[in-house]
């Protein structure tokens, strides 16, 4: 597994372990919880992966947009700087639909391996240049798609952990 996919599903893993199938629905309310972060990071992860799967099949060459000064200042700051900006709604596409904490980790951790094998199948086809559009970041390149997947890991495992260590966070029975 590459290092920055083998450093989110680390860092995911020690986030969880030892999590009660209970502790999974702990969060503030309005917030959502463990259970659905772990959905949504694994819908994340599988939705790159079919992305690049589809166009892999296709023998197409990759359908990307013109960099814009905004996507590369986007691309600086979460990529090269690390910092994933707070204020954005998730794409429909990765929002939890109600899995329980235990089936999305699991699936979580099927989807990190499928998404790292399909970057890696995807740079080895075109190269090391840009490979795929992300709807906010623009086109990215396979090394920049993993560092921006760890990115946005870490942010969420902040999220895992702030619910953990707050005992009075509400259960969300949804």
């Amino acid at each position: 597994m590459e290092p920055w996919i083998a450093n989110a599903r680390q860092e995911i893993d020690m986030a969880v372990e030892g999590m009660r199938p209970e502790d999974f629905l702990r969060c503030p309310e309005g917030k959502w919880n463990t259970a659905q972060i772990l959905e949504h990071l694994g819908r994340t992860f599988g939705s790159t992966a079919k992305m690049l799967e589809l166009q892999l099949a296709s023998g197409a060459s990759p359908a990307l947009r013109l960099r814009s000064l905004k996507d590369r200042m986007a691309v600086f700051v979460v990529v090269t700087l690390g910092h994933l900006p707070s204020g954005y709604s998730a794409p429909e596409a990765t929002r939890p639909t109600g899995l329980d904490g235990p089936t999305a980790l699991a699936k979580l951790r099927e989807a990190l391996t499928r998404m790292d094998k399909a970057l890696a199948d995807t740079e080895a086809h075109w190269g090391s240049g840009l490979v795929a559009t992300h709807p906010i970041l623009g086109p990215m390149t396979a090394a920049q798609w993993r560092k921006f997947h760890f990115v946005h890991a870490r942010h969420h495992v902040r999220q895992i952990r702030e619910r953990r260590n707050t005992p009075s966070a509400q259960v969300d029975n949804n």
